[in-house]
């Protein structure tokens, strides 16, 4: 299986917020995200080659039980349900990261942390950004995720104009729960999630929808840790 890394740290975002993890990110993602801040997994090539073994050995290595598969798009994976199987078998607690572009069915995993991507991710480059509108955002897939997996949905917010594609994102996928809704500033830098933070709790506190803390650039400064 290739991964770009594996590292024990602090789960950034999410509701599990906090809790020390093990993340596994894969490699390969087919989306060119303007703002993403893991852009060498995007090469399917990146990284290195690990047996299953392995990477359930390094899980262990650790004080807990939960571990994040992130990426990258995990999705694409064929390998991911095998990964996640033994994983389970070894009583970890497994969330997959995702922007819901794709579905597999039946895995064990406990929580599906989905990020669907909003217009203001297009890329800068023209083809790039053909590619990314074309497969960024699938309600279909959406749907189906959300109906077979327990889960949360965190929306990246940009400006202050990106409510109204979000609640219109909610409604065209229905059934959203929304206590399982979270926005969480773009924010590349400590200082940016600072400045950016005041305008989303606020939105937060107008749509209803929790604060999604950002501990790995609040902490880290977006530096890698590994």
């Amino acid at each position: 299986m290739r991964i770009s890394e594996i590292f024990y740290s602090l789960q950034g975002e999410g509701f599990l917020a906090g809790v020390p993890s093990v993340l596994v990110r894969l490699t390969g993602c087919p989306l060119r995200c303007r703002w993403c801040d893991t852009k060498y997994a995007w090469d399917q090539t990146a990284g290195a080659e690990y047996r299953l073994e392995k990477i359930i050995e390094l899980a262990n290595r650790h004080k807990t039980r939960y571990v994040v598969i992130t990426g990258g798009e995990p999705m694409i994976n064929a390998q991911l349900p095998d990964l996640v199987k033994q994983l389970k078998e070894n009583q970890k607690h497994v969330t997959i990261e995702t922007a819901g572009i794709a579905f597999v069915p039946d895995m064990p995993c406990d929580l599906m942390s989905i990020s669907p991507k909003l217009s203001g991710s297009v890329p800068y480059d023209p083809a790039a950004a053909a590619i990314h509108e074309d497969s960024r955002l699938d309600i279909a897939v959406l749907r189906e995720l959300v109906e077979h997996y327990d889960y949360q949905l965190k929306f990246v917010v940009d400006s202050e104009s990106d409510l109204l594609e979000i609640q219109q994102t909610i409604e065209e996928i229905a059934n959203v729960d929304p206590e399982k809704v979270m926005l969480m500033p773009q924010a590349a830098t400590r200082q940016e999630l600072i400045e950016k933070s005041p305008l989303v709790a606020e939105m937060c506190k107008a749509a209803g929808f929790a604060f999604c803390h950002r501990l790995h650039i609040l902490l880290w400064n977006n530096q890698r840790t590994t």
